[in-house]
């Protein structure tokens, strides 16, 4: 995992100009001073840190104080068309568990559902300044890619990242070499494969 240089952005016109097709509005000023009451507050004393993860330009900047409770990879055809790659690895998150500590101005919300570019749950969340996919937003979970955070120090991937399961493992575009279970569907919700 290489250092990656960060790029400065310091205010919500730093964004705008980054991604022009952003525009200011109300809601996105509000979101700026609160994420949402589901999600820890950076002014939370009683938050330890556990884990530190930021996008590729460092502009959006999260942290999490417990482990993940599960980890997945996703073979759906939309993470593969969003993340252009053939699956998804992500790590799941409770919301009262993440808190934004830099950046939420930088943040880009689309609903695949809906085909909309708004924060309606659930949604796909990326920083508007180099487009790094920071977390898919469900309505109770923080769904984190793994590959953000930084993991220096640590001789290996801690455990509870390593992924459980395979989710919709029919649409896959390869065979993974694993014994791990692969589901039709959402894991204990669909036909075990």
């Amino acid at each position: 995992m290489g250092a990656r240089r960060p790029v400065a952005v310091n205010s919500l016109a730093d964004c705008v100009n980054a991604a022009p097709h952003r525009q200011p509005t109300k809601e996105n000023e509000k979101m700026v001073n609160d994420f949402g009451p589901e999600y820890a507050s950076v002014t939370d004393a009683h938050f330890k840190v556990k884990y530190r993860a930021s996008c590729h330009c460092h502009a959006v900047q999260y942290e999490v104080c417990a482990d993940p409770v599960d980890a997945k990879i996703c073979h759906c055809t939309t993470c593969q068309t969003l993340h252009g790659a053939p699956m998804q690895w992500a790590a799941i998150f409770h919301k009262q568990d993440v808190r934004i500590t830099k950046g939420m101005d930088c943040l880009k919300f689309y609903n695949s559902e809906r085909n909309i570019p708004k924060r309606v749950l659930p949604c796909k969340v990326r920083c508007a300044v180099c487009g790094t996919p920071i977390a898919d937003e469900g309505r109770r979970m923080w769904l984190a890619f793994p590959a953000l955070f930084d993991f220096s120090g640590l001789k290996a991937i801690p455990e509870p990242f390593r992924h459980t399961c395979h989710l919709f493992y029919g649409s896959r575009v390869m065979d993974m070499a694993d014994d791990l279970p692969r589901w039709a569907g959402h894991k204990n919700y669909s036909q075990r494969l």
